[in-house]
């Protein structure tokens, strides 16, 4: 076993997740990639079985059903502990994160407590269409003034743990669901006064697959937004 884990959740990321694999597996050779899988139609786990249950680097776990992204990632970061993995790098799974990256996570993860990939700090990218590039400019922008710390990015999944150096952390603190969860991940870090960095990345648009994000979540990341900010200001 390595002592470095990739984890990405899937639901539904056939076109995708074969390609992912193996580009992880050649950019990062010192790690193990766990994926856990939400049993979408498209049967995306049988391709995972049918290619890699030979190989001990690629571990898959399939759940039932459609059982939020904010769990796997819990999951995720206790199966990493369990296992004694002493880093964990989170990413997604439909290409727009570049598994050429992660060595650069790996370096930095060696120096700090959290490390997060960028679109917005300077030398990042971020090829979303014209409307969802706005509508994240805009909303980490609210994040980053509610939050009041040094990072640009809040909502990206592409982020690691040094398990070894976060004692006082486990994402189970973390209330939110959906996309909110990585929201209020950081801004859990950020009250602890965690040691983070982040770095730029190339943002690449989804080639294959739809997204998964419901319009809901815009909603639901403005309340707890609200409750963030309500909470850092109750004694004004």
């Amino acid at each position: 076993m390595n002592s470095i884990l990739i984890f990405t959740a899937t639901y539904n990321e056939a076109p995708n997740i074969k390609n992912l694999i193996n580009q992880i597996l050649k950019s990062a050779e010192q790690t193990d990639i766990l994926i856990i899988d939400d049993n979408g139609e498209d049967k995306t786990f049988e391709i995972i079985e049918n290619n890699y249950k030979n190989n001990p680097r690629v571990n898959l776990i399939k759940r039932e059903k459609k059982l939020g992204l904010d769990t796997a990632h819990k999951m995720a970061f206790e199966y990493a502990k369990k296992k004694k993995y002493e880093k964990l790098i989170t990413m997604d799974a439909d290409l727009s994160h570049d598994p050429k990256e992660i060595p650069q996570f790996i370096k930095f993860l060696d120096q700090y407590d959290f490390v997060i990939g960028s679109r917005y700090t300077q030398g990042g990218v971020c090829k979303m269409s014209f409307l969802r590039k706005t509508m994240s400019i805009i909303g980490n922008k609210i994040i980053k003034f509610i939050i009041k710390n040094k990072l640009t990015e809040y909502t990206t999944s592409y982020r690691g743990f040094n398990l070894r150096k976060l004692k006082n952390f486990d994402l189970k603190m973390v209330q939110s669901k959906g996309y909110s969860f990585f929201m209020e991940t950081i801004n859990i870090l950020s009250e602890l006064k965690v040691n983070m960095h982040e770095f730029p990345i190339v943002f690449e648009n989804r080639t294959a697959g739809k997204s998964k994000i419901p319009k809901l979540e815009i909603f639901r990341t403005l309340v707890r937004l609200f409750i963030i900010f309500f909470k850092k200001n109750r004694n004004i």
